[in-house]
């Protein structure tokens, strides 16, 4: 197998990333479905699409990429597995507000390494890989503000002195 460049591995980070995102998504949708927060719904379902459409075009990068497909899906596969193993330990047994929690660091580590790709990619110049992140950028911020929004209206909905 093909050892990844910095580029490279980014780039299957953030691959792998946006498939868990999918599944994370899916997971609140679950929890906020129990709680009957329909609101919340029509966020999450855009999230998932949209980190459906990021999984389209990082995949299309990284299938450009000669001689490196095989080990950019390999640490895809990877990443996504570590992501899904945080998740189930961090939301078991959860509410909504936990998913919300959960999503907003994993928006936030989202959005670092998609600014850490584009620092690199500012050195080695890719057009592809460019505009990858002029697109997915943008976008992962508005997630991870999002995410923090809600889960903070969603807080200021508790009782704080109600027992776990």
């Amino acid at each position: 197998m093909a050892e990844l460049t910095h580029l490279d591995e980014k780039l299957a980070e953030v691959l792998g990333l946006a498939q868990a995102a999918q599944a994370a998504t899916a997971k609140v949708a679950d929890l906020a479905r129990e709680e009957d927060l329909t609101d919340l719904l029509g966020v999450l379902t855009q999230m998932s699409d949209d980190a459906e459409e990021l999984e389209n075009r990082c995949q299309a990068v990284a299938d450009s990429r000669e001689g490196m497909k095989t080990a950019i899906k390999d640490k895809a596969r990877e990443t996504k597995a570590e992501v899904q193993d945080f998740m189930q330990s961090y939301l078991e047994d959860a509410e909504a507000l936990d998913g919300l929690e959960f999503l907003t660091m994993a928006e936030a580590g989202e959005m670092i390494h998609w600014e850490i790709l584009t620092t690199l990619n500012d050195t080695a110049q890719d057009s592809t890989i460019r505009e990858l992140t002029d697109f997915a950028v943008p976008l992962q911020r508005s997630h991870m503000e999002s995410v923090h929004e809600r889960a903070l209206r969603l807080a200021a909905e508790e009782d704080p002195s109600e027992s776990d």
